[in-house]
């Protein structure tokens, strides 16, 4: 498999999708992706590792969290594509609604604010819908 190919194929999953589309942006904890899927971290983990076995993404521990980012974009392929997506997730209501509960997030803390709002079932988030906003 040739690496357009393993990479496309990283692409065609609607989570993965979301999750490149939050990592655009810089580096993330995985519990803040969870927290911004509403996905459980099994799930959430399976995906990322789906994406860097396809070179979309690196990750980094640091104590007990991992941090994942997006992989360089060091070849031009990589970078037209990663610009086309940036352009494709601004104008989609899914990912903008993404980007504002991780920027929320952020805003209170990242990681360490939202794990406990995952426990709690008054912070349990519904699943999110195209076209929500």
């Amino acid at each position: 498999m040739n690496e357009l190919e393993r990479i496309f194929r990283g692409l065609s999953d609607r989570t993965r999708l979301r999750i490149v589309s939050l990592l655009l942006d810089g580096e993330l904890c995985v519990c803040d992706i969870q927290f911004v899927l509403g996905s459980p971290q099994p799930n959430v983990s399976r995906h990322l590792a789906y994406l860097k076995h396809s070179g979309l993404v690196l990750d980094r521990r640091e104590g007990q969290r991992m941090f994942y980012r997006l992989a360089e974009p060091s070849e031009p392929t990589r970078k037209l594509l990663f610009a086309l997506l940036r352009e494709t997730f601004h104008d989609s209501p899914e990912f903008a609604l993404d980007a504002r509960i991780l920027k929320e997030a952020v805003a209170q803390g990242s990681c360490t604010v939202s794990e406990p709002r995952r426990r709690s079932s008054a912070g349990k988030r519904r699943p999110l819908r195209a076209g929500r906003a």
